[in-house]
């Protein structure tokens, strides 16, 4: 690592900032663009008069004002790069105001923070850690640039500054994410390149991460947790609610979502009680049901405030006093730095976990509700030890909490015993991470929460049979290994066992042969159609400007490109076979136009023979033979013997000369990114592009339904190994989600029964629309667990501390 003055890490550290600054407000315009593109969508659409009229008002109101919200935005962020607060802004201040307005405006601006925050977790907090030690600091400022909060408010701000309203800007959040989304993770990966390319920690090294004592004074939260402010004693706090009457969901069916309640909750004493509720509006089901979950997150955060003053984060930092510190009878125990535990607490964490290990070595399989129940027993116990020895209150309640979202782990049955013993040995890892790191209570995206969630997820659709001796069950007993041999290294290795459980998911999913022939098949019927929908596309180019037949161009479109795309992608796109294939489109072309020249004619007729030929042996290749082969003969026969009386002007050789070239190389002038949504998927088109049986095989291709973009995303999101209830053909099967195509365009589900679903994407937006492919869990299991936890501490609430 290379050693810098202060003054030049300082110096380093802004040229960052810039970086970032100038790639994200290249990113507004764009957004803009997209947005009137939206709006202008919007009020083409045939709807309900009042909601025309309403589509009407928007579109004509972007057209008036929208434009001076770019040149605002730029401004506004460029300003807040030398630390002002950007025009209109309200200041991190105004978020303890109980104004309707501030509230709404924290929403908007919360949600696209945390829409960001998603997507770039890591990349993120790899900043951050490289920003402080530039700077020497162990935080960056509540305001600092690099916050997703700071660009979400500044764009938020300037909108409303503008005059639009924010009835529209939720109408359009979802276009907004997405484009700012990309550009800002982009960003994030280019300043840590510029940084590591600088010397500045070209590696971040699992066991050089031990926490260290936080700053004085640092109230912000930290990068990595949650988007909300937290709640001072006494003042006004905002977050997602909901509670517990409506089940929330990650990936449920549109029919069980209900908007995530945003109340202004009360300080000290509240409880998860709130003041006047306002209803979220707008986003898709899957954003609601991130709302809803982190709804959860945020009610025990209220309610853990309300018990303890503060919220667990603030109540570790220097100079945060327990509530009753000072007073006659108080504790006058103040917390530690954040991350520090006391090395008396720490050595008791150690001891337990050390202890259940040797205990759950001795668990035989077959008396497995017998050493469940010696599992919670000496759980509760090593956790009622380890709140007697915790330093502070925030450390009591962060052990109890842990507590009692394994205690909900731990007695789901759905979870094969085999696998619950490896999950209760996280109980001690998690809680260290939990002590090092509060914002694992404060994010969905934390690795440890994520580790817990795709695991669970995993194997809840498995009996315990089929878990019990398997390399599933091999896969999370190292992965739980591993986090034990690395026990100071915080969330990075939850962060990297994390990635290794779903790159191994996805090999173990696919591993059995008819798997794999399955999937072979449908990449291969993937990139034939992608293929031949852009080789239709150049050969339109090159037909564009020659006089050529319409009988001839329909040929070449719907039946030759799908030709030379099956071609290429069975013999390969310079194999001599495709070549001669290429060769004959060329010449089918020549041959159609007209023939004033005597000898022109005598070659037609004497290359005719062969010429037909090929075209046989390619309409072969696709499967057209008999009657539909000759009746596409009779017409091209047809039309090349008008070509011989044809008074029009004759293709120049030059440019058949320059198709034929073109053709050849065809391959260099389209993409890997070509839409193939529209491709015709159906068995018979995959038994025949390779010979496979495909009776064990269901194929569900697109019908032409029109699916909103938010359930595509949502389709585009599901994660590997998750199970589903499939209802198709009024048959319902428990399925697992398997494999997605390169494209992804073709995703795979697998049943027990040995079947197998391929289905395209457009569909498979419209069935979780209509509420034929619902998850098979409502929501994550730490979601859950958090939820359940939640439940007993409002039930008996001085169980936190006690």
């Amino acid at each position: 690592m290379i050693s810098r003055s202060p003054a030049s890490s300082q110096q380093l550290a802004r040229e960052t900032r810039e970086r970032f600054v100038a790639a994200t407000e290249g990113a507004i315009a764009p957004i803009a663009l997209a947005v009137r593109e939206r709006l202008a969508a919007l009020a083409g659409m045939t709807t309900s008069v009042r909601e025309m009229q309403q589509h009407r008002d928007d579109y004509l109101a972007f057209q008036a004002q929208g434009s001076s919200w770019v040149p605002m935005s730029q401004a506004a962020w460029r300003k807040a790069l030398g630390g002002g607060v950007p025009s209109g802004s309200t200041g991190g201040l105004r978020l303890e105001l109980i104004g309707d307005e501030v509230v709404e405006t924290n929403i908007l601006s919360s949600r696209l923070a945390q829409s960001i925050q998603d997507k770039a977790q890591f990349e993120l907090n790899d900043l951050r850690l490289r920003i402080q030690f530039l700077e020497g600091t162990a935080e960056l400022d509540a305001k600092d640039v690099l916050k997703p909060e700071a660009l979400a408010r500044t764009l938020v701000d300037q909108w409303l500054a503008a005059g639009l309203s924010r009835e529209t800007w939720a109408r359009v959040q979802d276009v907004v994410q997405r484009r700012l989304v990309d550009a800002v993770v982009a960003a994030y990966k280019d300043a840590n390149t510029f940084l590591i390319e600088r010397g500045v920690m070209p590696e971040i090294d699992l066991k050089s991460f031990v926490k260290r004592t936080g700053s004085a004074g640092s109230n912000s939260v930290p990068l990595g947790g949650s988007f909300a402010r937290p709640s001072q004693p006494g003042s006004a706090s905002f977050g997602m609610g909901g509670g517990q009457a409506v089940p929330g969901a990650f990936g449920a069916p549109p029919g069980s979502f209900a908007p995530a309640a945003i109340g202004v909750g009360a300080g000290r004493g509240s409880g998860t009680a709130g003041g006047d509720t306002l209803v979220a509006t707008g986003g898709s089901p899957l954003v609601l049901a991130r709302q809803r979950a982190q709804g959860v997150l945020l009610n025990l955060k209220r309610f853990v405030t309300a018990r303890i003053g503060g919220d667990l984060g603030q109540m570790r930092m220097p100079g945060a006093q327990a509530p009753g510190a000072g007073a006659p009878g108080g504790s006058g125990v103040r917390g530690g730095g954040v991350g520090l535990a006391a090395p008396a607490f720490a050595a008791a964490i150690a001891d337990a976990e050390a202890a259940y290990q040797a205990m759950a070595s001795q668990y035989v399989v077959g008396d497995e509700a017998t050493a469940m129940h010696q599992t919670a027993a000496e759980l509760r116990r090593r956790t009622s030890e380890l709140k007697k020895k915790a330093p502070t209150t925030a450390d009591k309640a962060t052990v109890e909490i842990v507590a009692l979202m394994f205690q909900a782990i731990l007695a789901e049955e759905r979870i094969p015993f085999s696998a619950r013993v490896w999950f209760a040995r996280l109980q001690m890892p998690v809680l260290r991470v939990a002590i090092a790191e509060p914002e694992f209570f404060g994010t969905l995206q934390h690795p440890a929460r994520m580790l817990i969630d795709r695991m669970g997820s995993c194997v809840m659709g498995f009996d315990a049979a089929a878990i019990s001796g398997s390399a599933l069950e091999g896969e999370i007993r190292r992965v739980v290994q591993v986090i034990e041999q690395y026990p100071e290294t915080g969330q990075r290795v939850f962060k990297l066992v994390f990635d290794e459980f779903v790159a191994f998911l996805n090999k173990y999913l696919t591993q059995s042969d008819a798997t794999q022939r399955v999937m072979s098949v449908a990449q291969q019927v993937e990139q034939k159609e992608t293929m031949a929908i852009q080789y239709t596309i150049e050969l339109r180019k090159m037909l564009n400007d020659m006089p050529v037949r319409e009988e001839i161009r329909e040929f070449l479109f719907k039946i030759w490109a799908e030709v030379l795309a099956i071609a290429a992608l069975r013999y390969g796109a310079q194999d001599e076979k495709t070549v001669t294939l290429k060769r004959a489109a060329s010449d089918l072309v020549w041959a159609a136009s007209a023939k004033p020249n005597r000898n022109d004619r005598a070659r037609v007729i004497q290359d005719l023979p062969q010429l037909l030929q090929r075209l046989r042996q390619g309409m072969s290749l696709l499967g057209i033979e008999g009657e539909p082969q000759e009746a596409q003969i009779k017409i091209i026969g047809s039309t090349l013997s008008d070509a011989f009386l044809s008074k029009t002007e004759a293709i120049p050789p030059a440019k058949i000369e320059a198709m034929a070239k073109r053709l050849a190389n065809l391959e260099d002038f389209v993409t890997d990114e070509g839409d193939a949504t529209d491709l015709p998927l159906d068995a018979a088109s995959i038994e025949l592009l390779l010979g496979v049986d495909a009776a064990s095989l269901e194929v569900v291709p697109d019908t032409g339904t029109k699916v909103g973009e938010d359930m595509l995303q949502w389709a585009h999101e599901l994660q590997v190994g998750t199970w589903f209830m499939l209802d198709h053909n009024d048959r319902v099967s428990q399925v697992q989600f398997v494999w997605r195509s390169e494209r992804k365009q073709l995703h795979l589900f697998a049943s027990s029964d040995g079947r197998s679903f391929l289905i395209q994407v457009g569909r498979l937006a419209s069935y979780l629309q209509a509420g034929l492919l619902v998850p098979a869990e409502e929501e994550t299991l730490t979601v859950r667990a958090t939820r359940e936890a939640l439940a007993k501490l409002d039930a008996n609430p001085e169980r936190l501390l006690n």
